[in-house]
């Protein structure tokens, strides 16, 4: 990796869920001050580890660290079992041996980072890829829904129903949300961890295809739809990132007073702005 990257990341939702709150019953996350949606970094980041754990589950090196029902310290351990080492002795040097393991052998520690300095410590790793929290161009409005199944969970509801055997639940949705994420590409950071070429190729290949792999009922119509690289000459950088982000615009056409798709939306980038030494990428 020799050149830095930025780029802005739109995708949207139809009737569905992007990101429920648990503090607050599973509701979509909203600015309470603008409306605005908001979908934490953490569940994007969520999205590209599972979409490599599935397309990538027997390519060595692609192993996924923060995965469901991991536990941490025995991934640590594979680390230190590989390097022959005794955690219980470890000094700087074998820390470090440990850490350059971690990053080789999983792909969401070279790319994001991670904090492994627990009981068994393998050190911390800064990630070259870092992602912003998406927010939606317009505000949205969280919609509750009453559901019924028809079928009870223990012999004390079915005879409390005398038969009748219905459990009432609640489900959360916005009618339609386009959201806005940014994101940023650390060359330096990149040969620190090791992530290459090959890794770059297999991210933007997440962004355009992770909300494939990951339907529900609450995210059955959420879709990448377009994201917009802007990559610059060398490591260092030709431009501020904002300055680069203020270049794309996202606005409701005329006319459209509530969206409820896409086309709903100009999505207009001013091209014959774009400073020297950066060119722009469309990676979807």
């Amino acid at each position: 990796m020799n050149n830095r990257y930025d780029f802005v990341f739109l995708f949207d939702i139809t009737d569905g869920n992007p990101n429920g709150d648990p503090d607050a019953g599973n509701l979509p996350r909203v600015d309470p001050e603008t409306g605005h949606g908001i979908v934490t970094d953490v569940c994007l980041k969520r999205k590209i580890r599972n979409f490599v754990q599935l397309t990538k589950a027997d390519v060595s090196n692609y192993a996924i660290y923060v995965r469901e029902k991991a536990v941490l310290n025995q991934q640590h351990q594979l680390a230190y079992t590989a390097k022959s080492l005794d955690p219980k002795k470890a000094k700087a040097p074998d820390v470090e041996s440990v850490r350059a393991w971690m990053c080789e052998n999983f792909y969401d520690v070279r790319t994001f980072g991670a904090v492994m300095s627990t009981e068994i410590n393998c050190g911390q790793v800064r990630g070259p890829v870092q992602l912003t929290f998406a927010r939606s161009a317009s505000p949205v409005v969280s919609l509750e829904h009453a559901v019924t199944r028809c079928a009870v969970t223990t012999d004390r509801e079915a005879a409390a129903q005398d038969g009748d055997n219905r459990t009432m639940g609640r489900k959360f949705t916005v009618p339609y949300g386009l959201y806005v994420a940014h994101g940023f590409i650390n060359p330096f950071l990149a040969k620190q961890t090791g992530w290459s070429e090959d890794d770059l190729a297999l991210f933007k290949t997440a962004l355009g295809q992770m909300f494939e792999l990951d339907r529900s009922a609450a995210r059955g119509l959420m879709g990448a739809k377009r994201c917009i690289a802007f990559k610059h000459k060398d490591a260092l950088g030709n431009a501020p990132a904002h300055k680069l982000f203020d270049l794309v615009k996202v606005t409701k056409k005329a006319g459209v007073e509530v969206p409820r798709q896409f086309s709903d939306y100009d999505v207009t980038l001013d091209s014959t702005a774009v400073p020297a030494g950066v060119t722009i990428e469309e990676w979807i």
